[in-house]
């Protein structure tokens, strides 16, 4: 086996250590939304993780600077919605500071517990938020799914090097 060729000393722990690293880390394209006080909250996020098949759970974090935060902070359910790579525009709106996240073109309805769901997603989660776990400067939100619907088409959005992308044939 050849040796490990030598390379940059290794960096102390930073914030930007964190960024350049995950960077490298291809992650699938999520949108959480919940039903707020004055009118429906949004964020589009790439830490979606599955936890429990039994019972069926997921995570997510979010910032708690974030503007959804207040709204994820105090609702009992949240949607999660996988974009597809048609969807990225979509993505970009959910992730910008100060958009208008519900208004056109976005397409959504009201669902189930009052969750607001976006149209033509791959696949969409009504989950019951069971825990808010702090972490640093974000918290993790754990949730069961209370119901869904993995049948929308096409092909999954990814986030790869700090910007949307597709999956490459």
């Amino acid at each position: 086996m050849p040796a490990p060729r030598p390379g940059p000393p290794p960096q102390p722990a930073s914030p930007d250590l964190l960024r350049a690293v995950f960077r490298r880390h291809a992650a699938g394209v999520a949108v959480i939304t919940a039903r707020g006080e004055s009118g429906p909250v949004g964020f589009t996020a790439t830490s979606l993780t599955s936890v429990s098949a039994d019972p069926p759970m997921l995570s997510f974090g979010v910032g708690t600077a974030a503007s959804s935060w207040p709204a994820i902070a105090g609702t009992d359910h949240v949607g999660v919605h996988i974009l597809g790579e048609h969807q990225q525009e979509l993505a970009a709106t959910f992730a910008r500071s100060g958009a208008d996240r519900f208004g056109a073109p976005t397409a959504w309805r009201e669902g189930p517990e009052g969750v607001p769901l976006l149209d033509g997603v791959l696949a969409w989660l009504v989950c019951r938020v069971h825990a808010r776990v702090p972490a640093g400067d974000h918290r993790i939100v754990l949730a069961e799914i209370v119901v869904g619907d993995p049948a929308g088409a096409g092909r999954p959005l990814l986030y790869h090097q700090g910007r949307f992308t597709a999956l490459r044939d």
